[in-house]
């Protein structure tokens, strides 16, 4: 049984939003690419938010679609080379239709280009956050897409529903709000059957299976409900709320933020992560393994402790002191991340050793845990 919540307490109380713009909102029903209409109407509305007093980051797709348009492609491109030359035609349109519509209200935008690999640095990370407080101080609004000239597999978020996701901690926003051009979360897959419900309300968003809600098949979108649903689960963790909304009607973005009820909305855990362990969680990229013990897993899962090189049993690959690992269990299965105090040539000399012995192992000791409790998390 979904809760009684107040939605219109929730968005009064969100000082900071993320705001992420699908491609399928932007186009609307306009196969031949974007419409100018929309990103005037979607402006006007921003302009209300702003006046309010309140700061947004608006993390908008539509580079290739864009890019699309001016090449006069019917197909989306396929490869990575055709995906990025393609964006990198588009984007600058993209952001010059944004200037354009925000222009005569009398606000300014700020283009803002990131990679996986520039969150999961810490120090990119904290270097991109101060960029983004201080367009906030600026009265600037930041729009935020993923850099697809440069991104490549490894390194990309693979939509841009998981980079709102990211942005959210990065910003330490109070609210993320995604508009696709879906109504919300349903129990089925709306497309096929008409029995199909809304479900408005989702309390706990570690429990749900969808195994309907998986790509979107569509000409100029990436993600679909599934990533929707991801993102959400990782707001979630840092205590932000998620709506998502049907954002293709005029004055979606009003709408939505005056509390009515549509669309669904994913409530965040209570007990949230602190911005540093969400960055581990959810941003930093795990550089190795390590193989703990029952014993260690137990006091790291259900205790709190720190790890210690007395519960480790094995190291598997390379990585260096102060980097994100895999914590995983003998059969090899993940139940935790941290930073690591030392690098893996190291911990393969200490495993299984006490605390007092490091010293005499190695010839110095750094830290007395692998891993302290306040850089760990548990999945």
């Amino acid at each position: 049984m979904s809760k009684v919540i107040n939605r219109k307490k929730i968005i009064k109380n969100a000082k900071r939003m993320v705001l992420k713009i699908g491609s399928a909102v932007l186009v609307g029903h306009d196969e031949d690419g974007l419409n100018d209409a929309v990103f005037i109407d979607i402006a006007r509305d921003i302009s209300e938010i702003k006046r309010s007093g309140k700061d947004i980051v608006l993390v908008t797709s539509g580079a290739i679609a864009v890019g699309m348009k001016k090449m006069g492609l019917k197909r989306k491109p396929k490869s990575i080379p055709e995906k990025q030359a393609v964006a990198a035609l588009g984007q600058s349109s993209l952001m010059t239709l944004y200037e354009g519509a925000f222009a005569p209200l009398g606000l300014k935008v700020a283009q803002v280009l990131l990679t996986h690999d520039d969150l999961a640095d810490r120090k990119r990370f904290l270097n991109a956050r101060n960029t983004l407080l201080t367009l906030f101080a600026y009265d600037i609004i930041p729009i935020v897409n993923e850099n697809d000239t440069v991104a490549v597999d490894e390194i990309k978020f693979g939509d841009n529903d998981n980079l709102a996701a990211l942005v959210t901690n990065l910003v330490e926003a109070d609210l993320l709000i995604m508009l696709t051009d879906i109504d919300g979360l349903f129990d089925r897959d709306p497309r096929k059957e008409k029995e199909a419900r809304l479900v408005p309300v989702v309390d706990d968003v570690d429990h749900i299976i969808l195994d309907w809600a998986g790509k979107v098949n569509s000409l100029y979108g990436t993600g679909g409900m599934l990533s929707k649903v991801q993102a959400a689960r990782k707001a979630a963790h840092f205590g932000v709320p998620t709506l998502v909304a049907n954002g293709t009607r005029k004055g979606a973005v009003k709408r939505v933020l005056s509390g009515v009820e549509e669309g669904t909305i994913f409530l965040p855990k209570e007990d949230r992560l602190t911005s540093r362990k969400h960055w581990i969680a959810f941003s930093a990229k795990p550089s190795g393994r390590v193989f703990i013990d029952d014993g260690a897993m137990a006091a790291l899962v259900k205790k709190g402790k720190s790890l210690l090189p007395s519960g480790i049993i094995k190291v598997d690959g390379r990585f260096d002191t102060g980097e994100v690992v895999h914590c995983v269990d003998r059969s090899g299965r993940e139940f935790a991340r941290g930073i690591s105090n030392y690098n893996s040539s190291e911990i393969e000399r200490i495993k299984g050793v006490k605390t007092t012995e490091i010293e005499k192992v190695l010839g110095y000791r750094y830290y007395d845990e692998v891993i302290n409790r306040d850089n760990l998390v548990v999945l």
